[in-house]
């Protein structure tokens, strides 16, 4: 599996086609913040939210954004990217096949913001 870099990241705003999702709880990102261009699917979410038995329709409800396609970019996020890999490897075995996991996270992300 692939990794994405932090100036990936970056550029994110400039690609609409690819998806950051962070799967952290909610609690972390209210006491920390997010990256731009992020949604939310908890960790004990995400093997719920991107398996079969969820419909775009209420994928879309859920986290404000179409139900990714299999072969859609998506770059999982975390707080220090242990959690984004297990969530990484959650979806490959759905068939998501154009993940990366952003190993900084934001760790990483926040350090070079200045957060």
């Amino acid at each position: 599996m692939s990794i994405a870099t932090y100036e990936e990241v970056l550029e994110l705003p400039n690609h609409p086609e690819k998806l950051l999702i962070d799967v952290r709880n909610p609690d972390e990102l209210a006491e920390t913040g997010k990256i731009p261009t992020s949604i939310n699917i908890p960790l004990d979410e995400v093997k719920q939210a991107f398996g079969p038995e969820t419909s775009s329709a209420d994928f879309e409800k859920q986290y404000g954004v179409a139900k990714p396609a299999v072969d859609r970019y998506l770059i999982l996020s975390c707080r220090t990217g242990r959690r984004s890999q297990l969530a990484l490897e959650t979806i490959a075995e759905l068939g998501y096949r154009n993940a990366r996991n952003y190993k900084g996270s934001w760790t990483e992300w926040a350090a070079k913001q200045g957060k």
